[in-house]
């Protein structure tokens, strides 16, 4: 039979790839974590980790388990926190994902107005792109996942549930102020993420040119401090302004593009008074964004 500590060593063992760091991760003595390892291979009937050298490596049946031990802890920490969310926000955890214009600009503002309704309630936050943040979410690594996308983005996967709390418009960033997308048809521009990338050769190619994407980052002081100093042109999402904004450079909302900011959560309704708490204050929190 399975034990839910054997497999929280296992997990251990796969994120560090190394005995003595999951030891040190757990609190456990070496020879315990590969006591733990024993009995679950004695469990299981299978090898599942190898030793190479002075270290050690998951078998293809070690990584399976692994990954499956990952999202079985998630959900037993998920079910924890709602059945502590039950007792009525007097106690409990909420995980949550963002990515860093969020997580600087709606979440704090959320945070302050939690702790002020429910002194009791723990909001745990993880700075995670989208993607990264949809993955924890599939895994019951967090509770919520505050994620950005397109109107015309694929339908998410079954059993995600999506809240929009607003929408983000888009400006060009240049050193010009009033400037247009028409004017950087022959510019280099600063890329970002996949998804951002994406958005930003569809912004241009609406003005019938294919953007020269010449520098990459998505880090929006990175990418403002670029700006000014004349190596490229980008776009960037009014939230990012908000968070952070030079002063020496201009932006400019473009009509027509902005994106959707949701909450991501996994599961069937209702939610747990915890994550509807935090929902309610997120969706407060999302004012609408005026960037000048």
């Amino acid at each position: 039979m399975l034990n839910l500590v054997h497999l929280k060593v296992l997990a251990a063992v796969a994120r560090h790839g190394s005995v003595t760091e999951a030891a040190r991760e757990l609190h456990y003595s070496q020879p315990s974590v590969s006591h733990h390892l024993a009995r679950l291979e004695a469990a299981t009937g299978v090898k599942l980790v190898q030793r190479i050298g002075r270290g050690i490596r998951l078998t293809p049946e070690g990584r399976l388990l692994a990954n499956r031990a990952a999202e079985i802890l998630g959900r037993v920490d998920a079910a924890t926190n709602e059945l502590a969310g039950r007792v009525g926000l007097r106690a409990g955890r909420v995980r949550l994902a963002a990515n860093a214009s969020t997580l600087s600009t709606i979440v704090p503002k959320a945070a302050a107005a939690l702790t002020e309704a429910h002194p009791g309630l723990q909001l745990s936050l993880y700075d995670r792109h989208p993607v990264e943040a949809l993955q924890m979410l599939r895994h019951g690594e967090i509770d919520i996942a505050l994620v950005f996308r397109y109107p015309d983005a694929p339908v998410e996967e079954e059993g995600l549930r999506l809240l929009h709390i607003g929408d983000d418009p888009i400006h060009l960033i240049s050193r010009q102020p009033e400037d247009t997308i028409a004017n950087h048809r022959h510019s280099a521009w600063i890329g970002g993420c996949d998804r951002c990338r994406a958005e930003l050769t569809a912004v241009c190619r609406h003005e019938g040119f294919t953007p020269r994407i010449a520098s990459y980052s998505d880090d929006m002081v990175v990418v403002q401090a670029l700006v000014a100093a004349g190596v490229g042109v980008t776009t960037l999402p009014g939230l990012a302004l908000r968070a952070h904004r030079r002063p020496d450079i201009h932006a400019t909302e473009l009509t027509g593009f902005r994106r959707q900011i949701h909450a991501a959560t996994y599961g069937d309704p209702p939610n747990p008074p915890a994550v509807a708490a935090v929902l309610t204050a997120l969706t407060e929190a999302a004012t609408p964004t005026a960037t000048r």
